[in-house]
């Protein structure tokens, strides 16, 4: 049997009602401080999972009581030393393994000096986040009749790990590339080494994120804002969005407000096990987790027991390496997945529809779309 943890916080404000009732009614910021002082805490089990090759696997859930403004706003070694104190509970635990889920992997060094203070290796899912949102992106495209070769492809936070992975893994396969991040120069040096490697590629740069997706037929929304950047009117007609951020890069307005673009959660897979059971609520249907857990679960599963993505650099190798460990464990994509609900192919050809309807008359859009 093998064992690992992986540290989840919650999101949200709103998530912390979740488990702590009370908090409901309670100011934000006097809930955010408050718990500050709370320590990590078991929040769940993960059972029955077992991978086609036989390994069967179990796992804890560490929750720390942090949001996303607390772990990236307060001093790196006060974050770090409640990872530790995460690491720590999951060593006792029996984990092999340990993942950092959502800002927990952003803040500081991305997992290098954790490693460093745990006897346990760290990892934090990055490169299997990158594998599969370039595959469901793809997947997306060709379901809506997109044509790579002419179509504007836009990453948004392209020079943060997932972003500048995403941008190498997709660069092969595009015409046409839009780089979209805070900081000009970064961009400008990514920019440059995708084209040396990809000397066909038109590639520009931009720090305008409504400006970038207005033409663009496929976006990677990989951006660590803490809240949302795209909003309903910035997107075009039949367009194809992946939104990999937690939280939401993409506005939750664009459900409701823009039935003819393709929105997919990036990187929801489905675990192997008949009885696998999460034991932790994340929002999906059963055996459904986070890219970045399943990662955590694959090392664990095929005995890969390393800092496998760990530090401000995803390399193309690790991506393709987990991806091949992943198909091998048969852990699988879950199908098409928008704002956390499973969409299926009628949706998805309902939704070409209203784009090509949208497209042949454009002032009904504009007039009718945003009311």
């Amino acid at each position: 049997m093998r064992r690992f943890a992986f540290v989840v916080h919650p999101l949200r404000f709103d998530d912390f009602a979740r488990k702590y009732r009370f908090t409901r009614y309670l100011p934000q910021g006097l809930v955010e401080t408050g718990f500050k002082a709370v320590g990590p805490v078991m929040v769940g089990h993960a059972t029955g999972v077992k991978s086609i090759t036989g390994e069967e696997l179990e796992g804890w859930l560490i929750g720390l009581p942090l949001t996303p403004k607390i772990l990236l706003e307060s001093p790196y070694e006060w974050v770090l030393k409640k990872l530790e104190q995460a690491g720590h509970m999951a060593e006792k635990m029996g984990a092999e393994i340990l993942g950092l889920g959502a800002f927990t992997k952003i803040a500081g060094d991305r997992g290098v000096s954790l490693a460093q203070r745990l006897s346990i290796p760290v990892t934090t899912g990055n490169s299997y986040t990158t594998a599969t949102a370039v595959e469901g992106t793809l997947r997306g495209a060709d379901r809506m009749g997109i044509d790579l070769a002419t179509a504007q492809v836009t990453v948004i936070g392209a020079t943060g790990a997932i972003g500048e992975a995403t941008s190498y893994i997709l660069a092969p396969h595009v015409k046409y590339l839009r780089l979209v991040a805070r900081t000009l120069e970064p961009l400008q040096d990514l920019a440059k080494r995708l084209s040396e490697q990809n000397p066909d590629l038109s590639i520009t740069v931009s720090q305008d994120v409504s400006q970038s997706v207005r033409d663009s037929d496929i976006v990677v929304a990989v951006s660590s804002a803490q809240d949302a950047i795209v909003e309903p009117e910035d997107l075009k007609p039949g367009s194809v969005i992946t939104d990999v951020a937690r939280p939401r890069n993409i506005s939750s307005r664009v459900s409701q407000a823009r039935p003819d673009v393709l929105v997919l959660d990036g990187g929801v897979i489905e675990v192997p096990g008949e009885q696998a059971d999460m034991g932790f609520d994340f929002g999906f249907p059963p055996k459904m987790v986070e890219a970045c857990m399943a990662e955590t679960m694959i090392l664990a599963l095929s005995g890969r027991l390393e800092n496998f993505t760990i530090g401000g650099h995803i390399a193309v190798e690790k991506v393709r390496e987990i991806d091949a460990l992943g198909q091998q464990r048969s852990e699988r994509m879950a199908g098409f997945r928008r704002f956390e609900r499973a969409i299926d192919e009628d949706e998805v050809e309902l939704i070409r529809q209203r784009a090509k309807k949208a497209m042949e008359h454009p002032r009904d859009l504009v007039s009718h779309r945003f009311l």
